[in-house]
């Protein structure tokens, strides 16, 4: 059963190195392919004007105070939970320095060029899909093995750590965070309740996904 994930899968095209430099052109492309979903579900669950996802809460509720755009704060943000790999042990890697460039600059993209959806049905429709999205990138750019994007390396660390299931894990930091945005003045809404309790699940079923299509 894909809830009980508890390690990143290996696949033909995974790097053999964790942080190689020079990966191979499979390894790089499923690595950003995974990223640009990642970004679009990400942006995609803030038009839909359901509520943003737990760290895009966060980067609002920055964001009301420092006059920085959702995209820039998400960006610095990254840099300041890279701070807290330090005692996890983890390392930097290509997909760190991408997941953090990437999903920024889709969220920005998406916020301009995507419209709202004219009623609350189809709203809640692509906040579901987002953030089935969301996970299934993860999973695909996690199993490319070049290193976690800072939000992942902190739900990879952490599980390491305590040993508990991805889902769980994931879930919490979610629930942590959505609770730090809403406090300065982030919005909350059903998209970020969807993401915040399906997030992990969705992570586990992308893991399991690219496990069983490429092994």
């Amino acid at each position: 059963m894909f809830l009980k994930i508890k390690k990143i899968p290996k696949v033909i095209w995974s790097s053999q190195k964790p942080y190689d430099l020079k990966p191979g052109f499979l390894t790089l492309f499923f690595c950003c392919f995974g990223l640009v979903l990642f970004g679009l579900g990400e942006g995609l669950l803030i038009v839909s004007f359901t509520g943003a996802s737990p760290w895009s809460v966060l980067a609002q509720g920055i964001s009301l105070n420092v006059n920085l755009s959702i995209g820039m704060i998400t960006f610095l943000i990254s840099i300041f939970v890279l701070i807290l790999w330090i005692p996890l042990g983890q390392k930097l890697g290509i997909a760190t320095i991408l997941n953090a460039i990437i999903i920024a600059v889709m969220i920005d993209v998406c916020i301009k060029y995507v419209p709202t959806p004219s009623n609350y049905y189809n709203q809640l429709i692509l906040a579901i899909v987002s953030v089935i999205t969301v996970g299934i990138g993860g999973g695909i750019y996690l199993v490319s093995n070049l290193g976690a994007g800072p939000r992942d390396g902190l739900m990879v660390g952490l599980q390491k750590k305590t040993n508990l299931p991805i889902a769980l894990v994931r879930a919490t930091l979610e629930i942590t965070v959505v609770s730090i945005g809403w406090y300065l003045g982030g919005t909350v809404g059903i998209g970020t309740l969807l993401f915040a309790f399906g997030i992990g699940p969705c992570v586990a079923l992308g893991l399991y996904l690219v496990d069983k299509i490429f092994n």
